[in-house]
């Protein structure tokens, strides 16, 4: 062997022993998997106890009239006693009730709807002086409870003869509403700048750009509006209660206030009733959900 040559040792392999040690981005989604299910057991066990009033409202509606107060609670009927809904529907003239609801609601809602995403395109796309002390004043009206203005507003109805009639109930919504307007003006500040810049090249006004541009692209504060308003006419208990007389103008929670005499309260027929007046606005708001979720987003993108 030449001594010359070098010697050549091959280096020994360093073993390597296997982490099985979690890395810190599947910690991560652990603790995120962990937070996502909590998180869904709070809001379901929330939901249910929301929804607790109405599954006892559904069961005293079809309970009879010993049932109601028996100890214990019994959340199934037995026996279930579908007689109540047509009694109510029969004692308390419920369809001439939902259709003075209906009307009032929609004439108010649709009347509200225009005349606040009117105002609301005006104040967010118009330059004006005093655009923001002016609305400034229109959210502070938001701060005033209704009842502070109740016998201010009775003596002015009084004074134009509209009471025992749906005048005070209607008229004063056709001219809008502040959170109408609020909510409008938040949504149209979110929309780009250039389909107005486009609209006034094509030789567009501006009530031209918010009737073809900006109202057919406000679909979700519309539905949004809408959903607000009806429920908020549909229920209205007080408004009903002191301008109207007759009885065949009467909506449907003052009919059912009836059913509470001074002696005597007809419980299973009061909840056979709420369900019937329920179920308008369950249908409402299921088929415009989409719409209402979607313009709550928006209109908190930009103040």
């Amino acid at each position: 062997m030449d001594s010359s040559q070098p010697l050549q040792t091959a280096a020994a392999p360093v073993p390597t022993t296997p982490t099985v040690k979690p890395t810190r981005q599947a910690n991560r989604e652990l603790r995120a998997l962990i937070a996502r299910i909590i998180a869904y057991a709070v809001l379901t066990f929330g939901a249910l106890l929301m929804l607790l009033p109405f599954f006892w409202m559904i069961s005293t509606s079809l309970k009879p009239e010993r049932g109601v107060f028996s100890m214990p609670p019994e959340w199934i009927p037995n026996p279930l006693v579908f007689q109540n809904y047509v009694d109510v529907w029969e004692r308390t003239d419920l369809a001439r009730g939902i259709f003075n609801s209906a009307f009032i609601a929609l004439v108010t809602t649709v009347g509200e709807i225009f005349a606040g995403t009117l105002a609301g395109f005006a104040f967010a796309r118009l330059r004006f002086p005093g655009r923001g002390t002016f609305f400034g004043m229109l959210l502070l009206t938001l701060m005033i409870p209704g009842v502070v203005t109740l016998i201010p507003t009775f003596i002015l109805f009084r004074g134009l003869g509209w009471i025992d009639t749906w005048l005070p109930l209607i008229v004063p919504l056709l001219f809008g509403s502040a959170f109408a307007v609020f909510l409008s003006r938040q949504f149209f500040m979110t929309m780009p700048s250039e389909l107005e810049d486009a609209a006034k090249v094509d030789g567009c006004n501006f009530l031209q750009i918010y009737w073809y541009i900006f109202l057919p692209n406000a679909q979700p504060v519309i539905a949004t509006l809408f959903v607000l308003g009806v429920i908020a006419r549909w229920n209205d208990f007080l408004g009903p209660l002191i301008y109207l007389r007759n009885n065949d103008l009467f909506t449907v929670p003052l009919m059912l206030a009836n059913l509470n005499g001074g002696y005597e309260s007809q419980w299973t027929l009061l909840m056979a009733g709420s369900v019937i007046a329920l179920l308008p606005i369950i249908i409402i708001f299921i088929v415009l959900q989409r719409y209402f979720v979607e313009s709550v987003t928006l209109t908190g993108l930009k103040g």
